[in-house]
């Protein structure tokens, strides 16, 4: 599947910020709320971490996905100039990573 070792952990933290660290906040919310009134500042800390790490482990892959598409798009550029919309639009899909990372983080804050 992914042969590189560097890609892997990148995607694997990706992953990881985006599923596991939001739904451990959302858990960490959901007690501090059923069990008392007064909100503990742990849970505040934890919430903020989470965004935090969502956030900049999804930027860091979307960069490091650019990086690799824009070093093959400029390859394929140089053979074949008429790709050229094709490459634009490879280039701009993994700003969605970034993107879903952000609305998480903002999701996050809020709950």
């Amino acid at each position: 599947m992914i042969d590189n070792k560097l890609a892997r952990k990148v995607f694997g933290s990706a992953f990881v910020a985006t599923m596991v660290v939001p739904a451990m906040a959302f858990a960490q919310a959901a007690e501090a709320e059923g069990a008392a009134a007064t909100v503990d500042y742990r849970v505040g800390v934890a919430k903020a971490i989470a965004a935090g790490a969502s956030m900049s482990v999804s930027a860091l892959a979307a960069g490091y996905a650019q990086a690799k598409i824009g070093s093959a798009g400029a390859g394929t550029l140089a053979e074949r100039p008429e790709v050229a919309t094709n490459i634009i639009v490879l280039q701009a899909l993994p700003e969605i990573i970034a993107l879903l990372g952000f609305v998480i983080a903002f999701m996050i804050g809020t709950a």
